[in-house]
């Protein structure tokens, strides 16, 4: 399906599955608001390239996603100087592991108000202009923890289940909209930054990238495979399409096997 004349807004696309996500939603024509941290000679680069490489209009907002006002002003940009929001993807996250009990209650905040709250505000903000147009797609990125639990992960748990929670409401409220609401759920996914831990790993255990690859991904997953964020986007551009036209409230699983266990 061509996304040519389309806009999306895509959190937390500076790098990982955020940015493999605004690759595939740019390779189909659509333009792009690009949003997350990092250094900005480098965020200024990579916007640069997907007008370069793929030669679509693609702008970038800084906007803190755990701060409503923020979120918001950015949906008003895009709509402003993109000409419209017609696919917004609720991607930004963080992570951080406790016990419960040793859990930073400022660590608990941060994570809800960035994992969860952010895809409330993103949504909030986004719904209106989509249900004028009669035309929207929502992708909100939840996880293989928005199904299943793992200890030490207590905030993240509960911040994706809610996401899951808010992908069914807004979808029973706008089935008849055009507009589509639906949560990807991620197993483990190779980004540049878990590259980087499996090759500490490798060096601290005095083994090789391959062997720590393969006891982190089978932990959970029964196919020995990240998935990778290429194949994400893949996936949204699917959720974006005429054939996925009547999916929506659900959450689809790339996690090879994990929560078919």
């Amino acid at each position: 399906m061509s996304l040519k004349g389309k806009v999306a807004l895509v959190t937390g696309s500076t790098s990982g599955i955020g940015q493999g996500i605004a690759e595939a939603l740019a390779a189909e024509g659509a333009s792009i608001m690009l949003n997350g941290f990092g250094d900005a000679a480098k965020i200024e680069v990579l916007r640069a390239s997907f007008e370069q490489r793929l030669g679509v209009k693609a702008l970038y907002n800084g906007a803190d996603i755990s701060k409503g006002d923020q979120l918001r002003a950015m949906v008003e940009e895009t709509q402003k100087t993109l000409g419209s929001l017609d696919i917004l993807v609720n991607n930004a996250g963080i992570q951080f592991t406790a016990a419960v009990e040793d859990f930073p209650d400022e660590k608990w905040d941060q994570i809800i108000a960035i994992n969860m709250s952010g895809v409330f505000h993103g949504m909030k903000s986004a719904i209106p202009a989509m249900k004028a147009k009669g035309w929207g797609r929502i992708i909100n990125i939840a996880s293989a923890h928005g199904l299943v639990a793992s200890p030490f992960k207590v905030a993240y748990v509960a911040a994706k289940h809610g996401v899951l929670g808010m992908t069914k409401v807004a979808a029973i409220e706008l089935a008849n909209s055009g507009v589509t609401v639906n949560a990807i759920c991620p197993g483990w996914v190779l980004t540049p930054l878990v590259e980087k831990q499996l090759a500490d790993r490798a060096k601290e255990q005095g083994t090789t990238v391959e062997k720590e690859t393969h006891a982190f991904v089978t932990e959970k997953q029964p196919m020995a495979q990240f998935s990778t964020p290429e194949q994400i986007g893949g996936l949204a551009v699917f959720l974006c399409s005429d054939a996925a036209k009547t999916i929506t409230g659900v959450p689809l699983s790339i996690d090879g096997g994990w929560t078919a266990q």
